[in-house]
């Protein structure tokens, strides 16, 4: 293949999904990603209504609701006071062809827009390639990588993570913060539904809260994933034994037959947006723009909402559009990323693990009381469905 017109760094969920939209739109584009295969770390598995209308046109979305599993109800829970609020997403059947979330891993997503991305000979994924450096000048973005070869295009869209060379390379400030405590995934074959719990549920607790929710795993009946703050000061080890973890399961929801488990995984969190979305020819999407906390199931999403726009508006430039274009995706996304994406996910976690006695309490009924007034409840599940957050940024000139 001949230097392509888009470089995109990453082959996750952000960068896939712009490679496959930039070559539906007839851009000659690679992909470059330092793993060897798609990478099947146990994180985001929650895919939203606004992401599946996105997905639609391209099939990708009749490959994931035949892979995944669909939670049209969520919960919030109490560890203590069980069910609080229930949230029924049917109520947004006219506001939505996908009125439920869908279940299903990352890396399967991975691998359906790989499947979609193969249908087009001017894009290519190179794997086992690791960006080291991006330089721009008035004509075009050069990429070395650590194996010291150079890639050449027009545009590049750093979609590389946390740790995004690409944005370090343009000298973008990633702001924000790290939460001391680090998070435990633990995972299960148990079926938490027979125990009452929903697809998707959230437990607060002021001493150790949790989320739980199904994932379809290799084969029916799927798996549960469970997610803990862990203390800073415990051993990484320690937290990550398969005994220690079936406990800390048993002490959230007792089973006189214990928990198998089989698998862990801890990773740190953190709340960082990037200050440009946008550096001349070097775009941001995914994680290389913004990371954030999972509660709730956004970032993944948000990630692949970046990359469509980011696709339509490079495409666009590339065919004679005005260069402001990708300013306001810059505008546009960064505004979102802050008012929505990072407000929501902080204000998340907060609940689950208010200490507070009276704060909590208050905060419980206020749950309570916007779950059973359908007009509330409507208006909540708009804002944590991310169609709200959407339509805000599509008003953003």
């Amino acid at each position: 293949m001949a230097d392509p017109q888009v470089l995109v760094a990453g082959a996750g969920p952000a960068g896939l999904t712009a490679a496959l939209m930039l070559a539906r739109a007839g851009i000659a584009v690679r992909v470059l990603e330092r793993h060897t295969e798609p990478f099947e770390d146990p994180r985001a598995a929650t895919i939203h209504p606004p992401t599946m209308e996105m997905l639609f046109e391209s099939g990708v979305t009749a490959d994931l609701l035949a892979e995944g599993i669909r939670a049209p109800v969520w919960q919030f829970r109490g560890r203590e006071e069980g069910v609080v609020a229930e949230f029924d997403l049917s109520i947004l059947a006219d506001a939505t062809p996908f009125p439920f979330r869908l279940q299903c891993e990352q890396h399967k997503l991975c691998r359906i827009l790989l499947r979609h991305l193969e249908a087009f000979a001017h894009a290519e994924v190179l794997w086992g390639v690791t960006v080291a450096d991006a330089a721009q000048d008035a004509d075009g973005v050069t990429v070395t990588t650590s194996e010291g070869d150079l890639h050449r295009a027009a545009y590049l869209l750093g979609a590389d993570g946390g740790r995004s060379v690409v944005r370090k390379s343009q000298s973008i400030a990633f702001e924000g913060f790290t939460y001391p405590e680090r998070f435990l995934v633990v995972t299960t074959p148990r079926d938490m539904a027979a125990k009452g719990y929903a697809i998707s549920s959230y437990v607060s607790d002021p001493v150790t809260w949790c989320a739980l929710f199904k994932v379809p795993g290799k084969a029916p009946p799927g798996l549960w994933r469970i997610v803990f703050p862990t203390d800073p000061e415990a051993p990484e080890a320690e937290l990550l034994d398969r005994v220690a973890a079936a406990r800390r399961l048993a002490t959230l929801i007792p089973d006189p037959e214990g928990y198998e488990v089989v698998h862990t995984n801890l990773y740190a969190v953190h709340q960082r947006v990037a200050a440009n979305f946008r550096k001349g020819r070097v775009l941001l999407a995914g994680d290389a723009a913004h990371v954030n906390n999972p509660l709730g199931g956004m970032g993944m999403n948000f990630g692949v909402h970046d990359a469509i726009l980011a696709a339509e508006r490079i495409a666009a430039v590339l065919a004679g559009g005005d260069d402001d274009l990708l300013d306001r995706y810059d505008r546009q996304r960064r505004k979102v990323a802050e008012a929505f994406l990072q407000a929501m996910t902080i204000a998340n976690k907060k609940t689950l693990e208010e200490k507070d006695p009276a704060a909590r309490l208050a905060r419980l009924d206020e749950l309570r009381a916007t779950a059973a007034d359908p007009a509330k409840a409507r208006a909540h599940l708009l804002k944590t469905s991310m169609i709200e957050g959407v339509r805000a940024a599509a008003a953003i000139p």
